[in-house]
């Protein structure tokens, strides 16, 4: 049940502006905030982990927002999205001729997030072919264009995610172990919801507020039963 009236305010304007794009400050999400923090003036890659839904994409915008690259741009790529044989070149771009259809040359998203960040959504799905060039992109900063033989200097910092074991698809041959160590430079473990109970009423106060401005509906809260009842129940 929707009542008039609001929940506890969440994050507003403050010394840290990343800290609005993050809802919540529970025990198990404190240890999040605080690698954010520490994140903030270093290069360090970052290889987030968690359940899908836990809001990985948004923890990547948080940290770029905290960096000293957050006047660059951010550019997010998920490597589930393309077919196998245009990843590469959606990664590192191409040159006229390059494949069948290139009909002019393209930048690639590593070239578009120069002196920004990219995040690297569903990195466990990676093909093993590109991840050996995204090794040597983290390893020389340089990569050469589908097609060219010209290596392009590169200065990006790498955020990847994943909902996989890495480990266990090291043990398969289907993750090369050598580009995680060099993605798992920072560790960083999203809590799912149903260890962040104490988060709920904040939650829900940034969602039905995000709904009654889209809607251009009253303000409203949810009715502390309902509450309670969320905070209690056995999230998956």
């Amino acid at each position: 049940m929707l009542l008039a009236s609001r929940l506890p305010s969440a994050p507003g304007p403050t010394a840290e502006p990343w800290r609005r794009l993050l809802i919540g400050d529970s025990l198990a999400m404190r240890p999040v905030l605080d690698t954010i923090r520490l994140l903030g003036p270093r290069r360090s890659t970052v290889l987030i982990s968690g359940e899908t839904g836990t809001g990985k994409e948004v923890v990547a915008k948080a940290i770029h927002a905290a960096s000293l690259r957050a006047r660059e741009s951010m550019v997010s790529v998920n490597c589930t999205a393309l077919p196998e044989t245009l990843l590469e070149a959606e990664l590192f771009g191409h040159v006229k001729g390059a494949y069948t259809g290139a009909f002019q040359g393209r930048k690639g998203r590593f070239e578009e997030a120069d002196k920004g960040t990219i995040f690297l959504d569903e990195i466990g799905d990676m093909p093993i072919e590109t991840q050996a060039k995204l090794l040597r992109v983290l390893q020389e900063r340089e990569f050469q264009r589908l097609g060219s033989s010209d290596m392009v200097r590169l200065d990006v910092r790498v955020v990847a995610a994943t909902n996989a074991n890495l480990e266990e698809r090291i043990d398969r041959g289907k993750f090369r172990e050598d580009l995680y160590y060099r993605l798992n430079v920072v560790p960083l473990h999203l809590p799912p919801l149903r260890e962040r109970a104490d988060d709920i009423p904040i939650l829900l106060e940034h969602f039905v507020e995000k709904v009654c401005r889209a809607e251009e509906l009253p303000r409203k809260r949810v009715a502390p039963d309902a509450l309670e009842r969320l905070q209690e129940y056995h999230w998956p």
